[in-house]
């Protein structure tokens, strides 16, 4: 289906003015006949008259008036007849008929969520007028920038492990033929990818950098992961999605992770060991600078010739250092007064 821009239409304001100047005619065309019948005239001037007022309602369903960003796809008797895009007071075949499948569709979604929604559903329920409490379905098309806020989904990553992940995807309709005719709800559409998309993408890397890895598919390991490349995974995620959507008319701007945590189940089992990896790497850390330490105070007395001390000494010397140097707590000195033999 391709996509058919309407141009010369935008003569709503001519178009009303003709008709009500036709309403006022047939006003005074009713007086001046129903005058002639009573002088026994000719009733055509009156029947002509009643006619265009008892019909002259049908052209107003013609008048469609477009604001900025916004689109209307007209069909005929079931035959798709083209797209209004620019903001203005168009006028067309009265006979034409607005379609949007997924007007009535709402999704956690900017521009798509009333704030006042579930009270209208409460009034409705409670026996008041849908009509008076609730909006008509607007059949137009937002051809504005939408951020779809999708569910937080848990997906095992690369490893196995359970993850919780949400995206928010920047997207838009821009080809709004496609959106209506190709797909049959494109908001469901576009949800039920993303959701696709996401599930692809995050399988193929780890929580955090794991060793053996292959997360770019060249054969060789490498330090992605879902946690320290999130760049790289939301870039992923939105040329997927956009492969999957092409063919529904939308354009996907941008793509972001907005929640990413282990799932509950495991999540104080991976707290723990990242708190057991952190205390390896600062007790490896605190090793090399006592060892350092050591080394650079034996040098010192070796060359100043503070102290001559034999291997015993040096042993014992050491021992103490690593103790003092590697200790939880500070270490409390015991002070020898006598001799060490």
């Amino acid at each position: 289906m391709t996509e058919k821009i309407l141009k010369g239409k935008q003569k709503g304001m001519l178009a009303l003015l003709v008709i009500l100047v036709l309403y006022g005619a047939a006003i005074v065309g009713c007086v001046f006949g129903c005058i002639t019948v009573s002088h026994q005239g000719s009733p055509i001037l009156l029947i002509i008259s009643i006619v265009w007022l008892s019909i002259g309602w049908i052209p107003f369903c013609g008048l469609k008036i477009l604001g900025p960003q916004e689109a209307l796809v007209l069909t005929l008797f079931g035959k798709y007849v083209g797209t209004l895009k620019d903001a203005g007071f168009y006028f067309v075949n009265p006979f034409c008929s607005s379609v949007n499948p997924a007007a009535k569709t709402k999704l956690n979604q900017s521009g798509d969520v009333s704030g006042n929604s579930k009270s209208q559903v409460l009034s409705v329920l409670s026996g008041g007028s849908a009509v008076s409490d609730m909006e008509l379905v607007s059949k137009k098309l937002s051809l504005k920038i939408m951020t779809l806020n999708n569910n937080r989904q848990k997906i095992n990553d690369c490893l196995g492990n359970p993850v919780e992940i949400g995206i928010a995807v920047m997207w838009r309709v821009v080809d709004t033929a496609k959106a209506v005719f190709n797909v049959d709800n494109y908001k469901e559409y576009l949800s039920l990818q993303c959701d696709s998309a996401l599930r692809n993408i995050v399988r193929l890397y780890p929580y955090d950098v794991a060793p053996n890895v292959d997360t770019t598919g060249d054969g060789v390991a490498d330090e992605g992961s879902l946690r320290g490349s999130s760049e790289i995974v939301a870039s992923r995620i939105r040329d997927e999605i956009q492969k999957k959507v092409a063919e529904a008319g939308l354009e996907i701007i941008e793509a972001r992770i907005t929640y990413l945590a282990y799932a509950s189940e495991i999540a104080a089992v991976m707290l723990q060991r990242q708190q057991a990896s952190a205390i390896i790497d600062a007790r490896k850390m605190i090793v090399d600078g006592a060892v350092g330490m050591v080394e650079m105070a034996l040098e010192r007395l070796s060359e100043n010739q503070v102290v001559t001390l034999d291997e015993e000494r040096k042993a014992a010397m050491v021992s103490n250092l690593l103790v003092v140097l590697c200790g939880n707590h500070d270490a409390q000195p015991i002070v020898n007064t006598g001799s060490l033999y």
